[in-house]
């Protein structure tokens, strides 16, 4: 097989990869979706905007003498945000409908005097009992949690036996805190009731059947007592970690597709070679454990990318991109530049001319926008999960393909049969010795051209390269600068500092 055919192949196959990650980019893209609505305080989507963002809260005053009690007391609204962001995201990825939501965001329950949070809501708009809960981020550790919690302060959540939510890294803590005490009290109240002292034992078993309560309601928050810190203090860092967290888990969820899919065809191929061709076991062993790693990457990267660019579309102030996130094409990102950058480096590497380069972006460029839509269709003619998405985006890319050379070849003949038919034999001849020429001349500034750009992106490559391995994000940035100003644009940023500028502002940006 040749190097052309083989990268055809493969082409078909990453694309296919693509097609199946739909299903897991979609879900886990609205996981991530969720995650930038908590941080902007705004759902793009519908319209919906939150009482407040974690950006909002981050931008609170506090008071030089009061730090700690402002800070502490704010990053607890945080882990509410936060609290909601994650269980939201959590049942977008299990392909539910989010539920949960503060109920300060629920019209006519802002600053609800029993509940923070609810995870359903009637028809009525209203949570629907037992799916509300309080969250409570107080004292300096879980045995002076509890102690805050049985005062007097807390005493109607008691009364009102609410759920009751506490940072994830106090929970055990507490529990076995009210462990220790139910049991002390426990032993209080039975040797009271020996000594006959029925007063005194009625007050020690109130006090123990307000620890059996507070025991019972305790909940796990999904934020610990440093998470809802950071999202205070730093908002963008803490929603960049819950992002990459989503998208890791859409990678390593369609990574396992993907191994399974590239795999099976891989062995399906190397057991025909094996047979037809005497391929020998051993190398047919390497090829599948290589396909199989191949496509498992692929696929790792094609989830990742595709749910970091399926949440951030979805939540655009654009019309037109979040119409885009509900198409193949989040899916398709990691694969076209996968398959653009193949063509790229088999130009720079001598393998292909300028005009074959050329011609192959425009194959790939063809194949992939018709992928994108055969991959909704084929989900739609085969309603199986990856199945369908998979065999239509594969199907489109190799008929597009197809069609896109048979174009170019049918157009190549055409103009032949023009010359054949309309001149003579001299004018014929004379004709195409000026193709000739002008095709020369073609190649050469075609050539020339792109010994530039590569010349420009090997040095820029190069540099980001070096930036990365030394952790210089201002360095690479530079280096992409570069690139766009050869090509006669404008860098909307030249340092992180003012790439965090241009995020934090309202300034519109034009892709």
């Amino acid at each position: 097989m040749t190097s052309s055919k083989k990268d055809g192949a493969s082409a078909t196959i990453n694309v296919g990869l693509a097609g199946a990650a739909t299903d897991v980019v979609s879900r886990y893209g609205r996981g991530v979706k969720e995650h930038f609505v908590a941080y902007g305080g705004i759902d793009n989507e519908t319209g919906q905007r939150l009482k407040r963002g974690l950006k909002q809260i981050s931008h609170s005053k506090v008071n030089p003498k009061y730090r700690d009690t402002n800070l502490k007391q704010q990053a607890g609204f945080s882990a509410e945000i936060k609290e909601v962001a994650r269980r939201r995201a959590e049942e977008a990825i299990s392909g539910k409908k989010p539920t949960t939501m503060r109920t300060d965001d629920i019209p006519g329950h802002v600053n609800d005097p029993l509940f923070d949070i609810s995870s359903k809501v009637d028809a009525a708009g209203n949570p629907v009992p037992g799916s509300s809960a309080q969250m409570k981020f107080v004292g300096a550790s879980p045995e002076a949690a509890v102690g805050k919690m049985l005062g007097k302060k807390y005493q109607k959540y008691i009364d009102n036996d609410c759920k009751m939510l506490v940072p994830s890294d106090y929970y055990d803590g507490m529990k076995a805190e009210l462990e220790e005490r139910i049991s002390s009290l426990e032993e209080q109240v039975e040797r009271l009731k020996s000594s006959g002292k029925a007063d005194a034992a009625a007050k020690m078993q109130a006090k123990l059947d307000k620890c059996r309560t507070l025991e019972k309601n305790l909940r796990k928050s999904k934020v610990s007592n440093k998470e809802a810190m950071e999202a205070r203090t730093s908002p963008k860092l803490s929603t960049a970690k819950d992002i990459t967290k989503a998208s890791h888990g859409a990678g390593m969820d369609q990574a396992k597709i993907g191994a399974a899919i590239g795999g099976g065809i891989s062995i399906v191929r190397n057991v025909i070679a094996m047979c037809h061709d005497g391929k020998s076991f051993t190398d047919a062993a390497k090829a599948i454990a290589a396909d199989t790693a191949e496509a498992g990457a692929v696929s790792y990267a094609t989830g990742f990318v595709g749910a970091l660019v399926k949440g951030a579309l979805q939540n655009s102030k654009s019309a037109a991109f979040r119409s885009a996130s509900k198409t193949g094409l989040p899916a398709m990102v990691a694969t076209s530049a996968l398959e653009v950058g193949k063509s790229l480096k088999r130009y720079m590497s001598g393998e292909i001319d300028g005009v074959q380069c050329l011609d192959e972006l425009g194959e790939k460029g063809c194949g992939m926008l018709t992928a994108g839509m055969f991959t909704a269709i084929g989900q739609v003619a085969i309603p199986i999960p990856v199945v369908g998405a998979m065999i239509g985006s594969m199907a489109g890319y190799a008929l597009s393909s197809s069609c896109y050379r048979e174009l170019v070849d049918s157009l190549k003949e055409a103009k032949l049969s023009r010359m054949r038919r309309v001149r003579i034999e001299r004018e014929c001849a004379e004709m195409a010795d000026a193709m000739q020429k002008f095709r020369k001349a073609l190649d050469r500034r075609i050539e020339k051209h792109l010994q530039e750009k590569r010349m420009l992106f090997d040095s820029a490559f190069t540099a980001m390269k070096s930036a990365l391995e030394i952790g210089d994000v201002d360095g690479y940035i530079a280096s992409t600068n570069r690139i766009t100003a050869h090509f006669g644009k404008k860098p909307l940023y030249a340092s992180m500092v003012e790439c965090n500028a241009l995020m934090e502002s309202d300034m519109t940006i034009r892709i």
